[in-house]
């Protein structure tokens, strides 16, 4: 047999083939057929096979009757429960958004410094990125039924304060408006799902604090810059992009918690073998969070400042 001879850069350019090769046959078996596959069926009314329709035979047992848009129309015009868990999700984004960010930059910043315990301190927020699974935090919140007692709900009775009204009578302050108020509770009122949902926004901005350069530290200190300017003028420049790549994380990030009420909506439709419905609801509320960060790139970008 002929030996063949090949050069060090394309055996270099096989192995990195050949270590791809299990990722892209994954992805193209669990990712993208079923991928294909759902936009098929959004378009279908998909039910389990049965003798009695005579429809279209589809896959694994599934057979499907072409509607063209009717299972979007009923998203949106004749699903009372999947506009209004559409309308209060986006809301919440809307709400949560700017508090996550502005909460995790404030703590990078806080443990960028030079203190005691800063190790223990950045372990202590990165703590929730390590056990964030489903079954733990429902335990922690409450939302896991246990059996026979409810030490779920006391167990998450320890991270909630009703911190606004406390402070408010505290510091003298009456008179605001009741949704005003319940706008600032709802906010501030669970503070572990706050810090929970905080930790990889919190490593990032960690990340670009410390890739600020020396150079440009010490040239505002020559130039006798405050604490206050050195962060407008100095910091915030250069985690404008971090601060992008935080905002697309939390959005997505808040669309696909398992406890958003349209991820619900639609895992529940699917459990009624309603599989034809259910793609149509993933694929709109995939189209509305596409537009969502659409929207985000084209304002943000404007605000971004970018070190060439």
């Amino acid at each position: 047999m002929k030996k063949i001879h090949m050069s060090y850069e394309k055996k270099k350019g096989l192995y990195g083939y050949g270590f791809i090769a299990l990722w892209f046959v994954g992805a193209l078996m669990f990712f993208i057929i079923p991928l294909i596959q759902s936009f098929y069926y959004s378009f279908h009314d998909v039910a389990p096979e049965t003798g009695a329709l005579k429809i279209t035979p589809l896959v694994d047992g599934l057979t499907g009757q072409k509607n063209m848009f009717l299972n979007y129309k009923n998203a949106f015009m004749t699903d009372p429960n999947f506009r209004q868990y559409l309308v209060e999700s986006l809301g919440d984004m809307a709400l949560n958004l700017p508090v996550i960010v502005i909460f995790s930059l404030f703590v990078a910043i806080v443990i960028n410094q030079k203190f005691r315990g800063r190790t223990f301190a950045r372990a202590v927020f990165f703590l929730p990125v390590i056990i964030a699974t489903g079954p733990v935090y429902a335990i922690i919140t409450g939302n896991l039924e246990t059996s026979g007692n409810n030490s779920a709900e006391q167990f998450s009775t320890m991270f909630e304060a009703d911190m606004v009204d406390q402070l408010l009578e505290f510091i003298g302050i009456y008179g605001f408006g009741d949704k005003f108020t319940e706008l600032l509770t709802s906010i501030t009122s669970d503070i572990l799902n706050l810090v929970w949902k905080c930790g990889i926004q919190i490593i990032i901005f960690l990340s670009a604090l410390q890739g600020i350069p020396a150079s440009a530290k010490e040239a505002a200190a020559i130039e006798g810059a405050t604490s206050w300017e050195f962060f407008w003028k100095i910091t915030l420049p250069y985690i404008s992009p971090m601060i992008l790549v935080n905002i697309v994380y939390t959005v997505i990030d808040a669309f696909t918690d398992p406890t958003n009420q349209v991820m619900e909506r639609m895992l529940s439709v699917q459990t009624e073998w309603k599989y034809g419905y259910s793609a149509a609801m993933a694929w709109s509320y995939f189209g509305i969070i596409l537009a969502a960060l659409g929207i985000i790139f084209a304002i943000m970008n404007k605000l971004v400042w970018y070190d060439d």
